[in-house]
């Protein structure tokens, strides 16, 4: 399968591997692995691992809390990448601006829109990750040109504001900074969309979610800088260590605590951490080592990650999930297996079918872009 995996000489492979390896773990989500692992309750450590896979409920950091800032990590250098890519063909900033902003205007109609599908009706909501993006590489791109300190400085502002409005800013009922449904996003909601999310999201994410973005431009530029490959896996690494050791250092000192919903600080820098951490393995694995044999299994879904982004929201929860269902557990069912084990089956063969249409697409060249 080597042919799928692409050909350009300065190509990170190991970006297409994140990306692609990222949205598989979405689609998981969708076609529901985790929860019907989860309902087998098997005990002790495996209890506690498939926990991982799950959003912490507020206070913490799970695994699956990594996945979304991965996402808006890798796209910050993809976009570094593409620019300088295209700014070697001639290509200014002001002409790519113009490609920015139209697929930002994109993200959000699509972000803003998958609610609409969930809710079965015209709503108006601002929480889903396409949305956020939306705003996030629009920041990003307005300084993609700017001095590594002006980037790494503007996402440290935007951290220390995001602490300020929620300490400073306290309405009657929005007025605990850091307690469920009773913080300043919470009352933002309030004025942007006249309602509060359930679960604890906030739109103004988008604010601290941004230095993950420009996070991820950084390391773009490091990645394809003239730098010896394994200084820049150490730059990497010790980033990744200085979130890690500053955002559970501020959780543990009881300055800022690691909240994933309302991405405080200490969460964006901790989960920066550990997303730098992990591109620094995958460079040193997939582009360093070679070690790419089977990275078309990630490379076929990241090829075309936006198209099945949608499509495990849209189609896959409203209609692939359970058709696939359908057979799988009628045939199954006449095997006497109890039918929380059939759920897990049927979850990864809705997965694995999934992962075939990326297969399919990608063999017949056909790539959905916005």
């Amino acid at each position: 399968m080597e042919n799928i995996i692409p050909k350009t000489s300065n190509r990170l492979i190991s970006l297409d591997v994140m990306r692609g390896l990222i949205m598989i773990l979405l689609a998981g989500e969708s076609c529901l692995v985790y929860k019907s692992l989860k309902t087998l309750h098997p005990g002790g450590m495996v209890d506690g691992f498939i926990g991982q896979f799950f959003h912490h409920p507020w206070h913490g950091l799970h695994f699956w809390d990594c996945v979304q800032p991965a996402f808006m990590l890798m796209a910050g250098s993809a976009m570094y990448i593409s620019f300088q890519s295209k700014k070697a063909k001639g290509v200014t900033w002001e002409q790519n601006f113009k490609h920015i902003a139209i697929r930002s205007v994109k993200l959000f109609l699509l972000g803003t829109g998958l609610h609409c599908v969930a809710a079965g009706k015209l709503v108006f909501e601002l929480w889903n990750v396409l949305t956020q993006l939306s705003v996030t590489t629009l920041i990003a791109y307005l300084i993609i040109n700017r001095s590594f300190w002006f980037q790494l400085g503007l996402s440290v502002v935007l951290l220390v504001l995001t602490d300020v409005l929620y300490r400073q800013i306290l309405m009657p009922g929005y007025d605990q900074p850091f307690v469920e449904s009773h913080n300043f996003g919470s009352y933002i909601d309030t004025i942007l969309m006249g309602k509060i999310n359930t679960d604890g999201w906030v739109t103004i994410n988008f604010i601290p979610t941004a230095a993950h973005t420009i996070w991820g431009v950084l390391a773009g530029r490091l990645l394809i800088a003239d730098k010896r490959a394994y200084q820049k896996i150490k730059y990497l690494i010790i980033a990744g260590v200085i979130g890690l050791v500053l955002g559970y250092g501020f959780d543990f000192v009881n300055i800022t605590p690691i909240i994933k919903r309302i991405s405080t600080s200490s969460f964006v820098l901790a989960s920066g951490g550990w997303v730098l951490l992990l591109m620094a393995f995958l460079y040193w694995l997939v582009d360093i080592k070679q070690v790419n044999k089977y990275a078309w299994v990630c490379i076929v879904v990241g090829m075309n990650s936006i198209f099945i982004y949608l499509f495990f929201e849209t189609v896959g929860t409203q209609w692939f999930n359970g058709a696939v269902g359908i057979f799988v557990k009628g045939f199954l069912g006449f095997t006497g297996i109890s039918t929380s084990v059939i759920a897990v089956f049927s979850a990864l063969v809705t997965l694995l079918a999934e992962w075939y249409l990326c297969y399919f697409l990608s063999k017949h060249k056909v790539f959905v872009k916005i």
